[in-house]
């Protein structure tokens, strides 16, 4: 059995105020205010979320969703300090994800705009999504001598 990390506080950087409005063991709810407007965001462990099914999840893994206030063009401003609020908060977390309905060109080009790649599509019980993911260097680095194994 997967055994999930409580979710640590976030501190998001400038130039957004932000409110938490809600925290527990596994997710939170933050209204951030900008430039640009202003957005709720929900931040949950994946593996205690609704994703938990939904692909190979980490413990660590933390979903960002958007909920209101930012069009397309303006969520790169938004993602990139989610992105290293949560790094800085759990250097262990291996994915943040961001999910977009699926065939939204235009937040899948948004996401990708932030540093987020696309992994897969999945089915919830009433919903289609791609999931985006934002990894860490050191999860996607790759050692180019592949003829030794590690530990010999």
């Amino acid at each position: 059995m997967l055994t999930v990390p409580a979710l640590p506080a976030l501190d998001v950087p400038g130039p957004w105020q932000t409110t938490v409005e809600s925290w527990t063991r596994f997710t939170g709810s933050l209204r951030l205010r900008g430039p640009n407007g202003e957005a709720v965001v929900a931040v949950e462990r994946c593996a205690a979320g609704r994703l938990r099914d939904a692909y190979p999840v980490g413990a660590r893994d933390v979903e960002l969703l958007i909920h209101t206030g930012l069009r397309a063009e303006n969520l790169p401003e938004i993602l990139r300090p989610l992105v290293r609020a949560v790094r800085a908060a759990d250097p262990g977390c291996r994915r943040v994800v961001y999910a977009v309905t699926e065939g939204d060109r235009a937040g899948v080009e948004a996401a990708e705009a932030t540093g987020f790649r696309y992994a897969v599509d999945v089915d919830l019980q009433d919903e289609q999504l791609s999931l985006l993911v934002a990894e860490p260097d050191w999860v996607t680095v790759t050692d180019m001598d592949l003829d030794h194994v590690p530990g010999t």
